[in-house]
């Protein structure tokens, strides 16, 4: 059996908010995915086609407007689909929820599919299980690749903290549930979240202040 290509990930910091954008491929694969474009999405696909790649999917940890506003761009100029959780299809449709009006820019976005916990997307030889992580928004998700150990979180788990829950559709009680859910996966997982270091889940389990809570 071939061995499996190592995953190689990419972060792009943009905006105010200091956004991790995220590009995975495999070693030597030309087929990208990309999570979470903050915004500048056409530039964003040139910027990875400079690169030899190119944009296959666009994979949205939640609706909030420091993650999507490159999402429609970034679906025009390279025809990828765009991934979210079904539940978080009507923050996404909504510029109030989603917080892109505070911004001066009402922005929405409609995704091509709508995803479910547990579902397993395949592009080409990269599996991604969608987690539901409610807790920070009603419909957040992680993308988590048992295969390579990596988990990208969105908003829901940062080094040594998590994401607010004070927005619209945020929930305490749901986050809490949420983050006992990803403690469950094997502590060398290394998480890419969506802003801040990156880290692993073995080092916010005894670090991180929420773990337990």
């Amino acid at each position: 059996m071939e061995e499996m290509k190592e995953l190689k990930v990419g972060c792009i910091v943009l905006g105010f908010l200091e956004n991790n954008c995220y590009f995975i491929h495999r070693e030597g694969e030309h087929d990208a995915i990309f999570i979470d474009p903050n915004s500048r999405g056409d530039k964003l696909f040139v910027q990875l086609r400079e690169k030899g790649l190119t944009v296959k999917a666009i994979l949205l940890t939640h609706g909030h407007f420091d993650h999507i506003m490159g999402a429609n761009e970034m679906r025009e100029i390279s025809g990828a689909k765009i991934y979210a959780l079904k539940e978080e299809e009507e923050l996404l449709l909504d510029p109030h929820l989603n917080s892109s009006f505070k911004v001066g820019k009402s922005y929405t976005v409609k995704p091509d599919v709508l995803v479910r916990d547990g579902e397993v997307l395949t592009f080409g030889d990269i599996k991604l299980k969608v987690i539901a992580t409610p807790g920070h928004t009603a419909g957040g998700c992680c993308f988590y690749s048992e295969e390579d150990g990596v988990l990208f979180s969105g908003d829901t788990l940062f080094f040594e903290s998590v994401g607010r829950t004070d927005f619209e559709t945020s929930n305490a009680g749901d986050m809490k549930r949420s983050l006992a859910k990803l403690f469950e996966l094997p502590d060398e997982t290394k998480v890419y979240p969506g802003h801040g270091d990156f880290t692993t889940i073995g080092h916010e389990k005894e670090y991180n202040p929420f773990a337990g809570i």
